[in-house]
């Protein structure tokens, strides 16, 4: 692992530490960091499925928080390039934070300006604001992030975390029971759908967002984050900015495009191995997906091979951390962790995006499931988070990261009996408090995994890989649950993502034997 203990206080200095202005800061900056996520994915989910949209669009439309998976590829240009003006009057960290925070803010009014229910432009329009809100609440994350290392010294950081956490819950928490109360209270139902209350409702939430504002203007820029230290001019910068521009429209020019001919080879293609149009109409989509990806990686190699970028800058920013993980692990070791990353949160995270279309077509009211699934379910997210805390460290993070893939796993087969029993709020309830329990521990003991793999030398621009790397493969299946629900139905739909997580139990037993057997090497 790349961190040290550091200085430990005792319990005196612990109690006065609440009161220090970083700690304090720091729930608010997770406050605003937790506003975004739940308007692209939960709450944004109910609002167009009560204009009408159909699931597999709306669960679509997860895809928008891409963003934050794919936030290592500009998160170095974030962490050194200065802004005119505003890096000189507030600092790098502050006026980054300030812009990131301000897109925020246009991209939910720039969303609240939309109804979806009037006709398909608009769907393409709300889907261009929410990705707009994906990677500006990335962009803020990032900073945060930067921010929340750099304002204090070690011994501050445990501290400054859990406010950060504590902040985020809240804001998810407002922005996913709070607006949903909100639109409901204001007239809009499943059965009588009002684009006005839910107009009113994200423009609450974009003013909701100057909490945020108001902190970045009020806080000092930490002195770390203020020193002028530039590698690369800024014109290298701009130029490996336009890179990551040019890639991006590459990819969103090849994967809109391409839709037509992915319509046309559906319509043509025969169902595979008879197994429904679902799976047939998943896999060429996803390499449609793929297709693009490559596009965009070609586009970005022959702007490199050009000289228009530093490769020195690239090979320094992107290879060397990722050099040294495999350097520290070996090849072998280093992929078969690298798979556990990336599918460890997928039978849950696959879940989630349906959820709430799945609590609105059992037949629960927006108040039920604000009630129960948000401001219950968090409370049950912490108490699981604080349990698995606990047994991470009584047991070790191996032996919990796979109690906590077991339960994940498990929890699921309860949605199939609760997809049997009507709108039974007791049993909704109690499948809430397992599964949201279940999650707490896994991602507790998820992030202290995470944060032993890696290097010192490296830690913010690894950590930014493995987190996104934890969220791309789930968030791209998840896109197409909507998809799978329509062809499976439910009950089977929820057998599937329980299976999934079947193989992620062998590969942290794998992980855990390949590590244990290094670490034995390593004392001979």
């Amino acid at each position: 692992m790349g961190h040290g203990n550091g200085e430990k206080l005792n319990w005196k200095q612990s109690w006065k530490v609440w009161g220090d202005p970083k700690v304090i800061a720091m729930l608010f900056l997770g406050f605003s960091a937790g506003i975004p996520i739940l308007l692209i994915f939960s709450t944004l989910s109910v609002w167009l499925r009560e204009a009408g949209v159909s699931r597999a669009a709306v669960t679509f439309f997860s895809w928008a928080a891409l963003g934050y998976s794919f936030k290592f590829v500009w998160a170095p240009v974030v962490d050194l390039m200065p802004l005119p003006y505003l890096t000189r009057r507030l600092g790098r960290r502050r006026s980054w934070l300030l812009v990131a925070q301000v897109a925020i803010i246009c991209a939910i009014g720039w969303m609240a300006a939309i109804n979806p229910a009037d006709n398909i432009n608009n769907l393409t329009m709300m889907a261009m604001a929410a990705v707009m809100l994906g990677f500006s609440s990335a962009t803020q994350d990032i900073v945060i992030d930067a921010y929340r290392i750099e304002c204090s010294k070690t011994a501050m950081q445990a501290m400054l975390a859990s406010t950060y956490i504590a902040g985020y819950r809240i804001g998810m928490l407002v922005a996913g029971a709070g607006s949903l109360f909100l639109a409901s209270f204001l007239g809009t139902k499943s059965n009588s759908y009002n684009y006005d209350a839910w107009k009113i409702t994200y423009l609450c939430m974009a003013a909701v967002m100057l909490v945020g504002v108001l902190t970045t203007l009020c806080i000092d820029e930490p002195e770390v984050g203020s020193r002028e230290k530039h590698e690369y001019s800024v014109n290298q910068y701009l130029r490996f900015l336009a890179l990551f521009l040019l890639a991006i429209l590459a990819f969103a020019a090849t994967f809109f495009y391409s839709g037509n001919y992915a319509v046309e080879l559906k319509s043509k293609v025969p169902d595979i191995l008879a197994a429904g149009k679902g799976l047939t109409d998943f896999l060429i989509e996803f390499f449609r997906f793929l297709f693009a990806v490559g596009i965009a990686l070609s586009v970005a190699k022959i702007v490199e091979v050009s000289g228009l970028v530093d490769s020195q800058m690239v090979r320094q920013t992107y290879i060397a951390p990722i050099k040294d993980f495999f350097v520290r692990y070996g090849g072998k070791t280093a992929l078969v962790i690298l798979l556990l990353v990336g599918f460890y949160r997928l039978s849950d995270i696959v879940l989630g995006v349906v959820s709430n279309v799945f609590y609105l077509d059992m037949g629960f009211s927006k108040n039920v499931i604000a009630g129960i699934t948000k401001s219950f379910g968090l409370a049950m997210i912490l108490v699981g988070g604080f349990l698995g805390g606990m047994l991470t460290v009584r047991f070790g993070v191996l032996s919990i990261l796979f109690l906590g893939a077991f339960l994940s796993s498990v929890t699921n087969l309860l949605f199939m009996v609760l997809a049997g029993s009507g709108t039974d709020v007791t049993l909704l309830a109690m499948v809430i408090a397992a599964d949201n329990l279940s999650a707490g521990i896994a991602t507790t003991a998820f992030i202290a995994f995470l944060s032993s793999l890696t290097s010192i030398s490296f830690t913010a621009v690894q950590y930014a890989i493995f987190s996104s790397v934890m969220t791309l493969f789930p968030k791209l299946i998840g896109g197409y649950s909507g998809t799978m629900v329509s062809s499976f139905g439910y009950e089977k739909f929820f057998l599937l993502t329980a299976v999934m997580g079947i193989p992620v139990l062998f590969l942290v037993w794998l992980v855990s034997v390949v590590l244990n057997k290094k670490e034995s090497l390593n004392q001979l």
